[in-house]
């Protein structure tokens, strides 16, 4: 496991997991939607939180030709992503202070999540 310096960025992507749990898998397209987050960023912050051993990653076992779309890598917090994380947000808001907002909040509710 390496070390994982916490942005804003990544803040918003620990949001989504563990807004979501640790039995959902969601994909990348789905983590830009929610959290706001380009492409060229989104995927370098999901490859380090990897690296970091807070979440894993796996293809979809499907056929494209099946689904009538390109297979898609799920993402999936871990156990020690899940305690990490949450201590991450309680740092942040420690040092935010009452008077800084906190990182948007995802919009799961919009795409029928929460």
């Amino acid at each position: 496991m390496t070390e994982l310096r916490i942005t804003v960025q990544v803040l918003k992507v620990i949001r989504v997991f563990l807004a979501r749990g640790l039995e959902d898998r969601t994909y990348g397209l789905q983590l830009m939607q929610l959290t706001g987050l380009k492409s060229g960023t989104l995927y370098p912050i999901l490859a380090r939180l990897e690296q970091a051993g807070w979440i894993i990653s796996e293809w979809e076992a499907v056929k494209p030709s099946d689904v009538g779309r390109p297979r898609r890598r799920n993402y999936k917090l871990t156990g020690a992503g899940q305690a990490a994380g949450l201590e991450a947000m309680q740092e942040y808001r420690q040092l935010a202070g009452p008077t800084t907002a906190q990182p948007p909040r995802p919009r799961l509710t919009a795409w029928g999540l929460a």
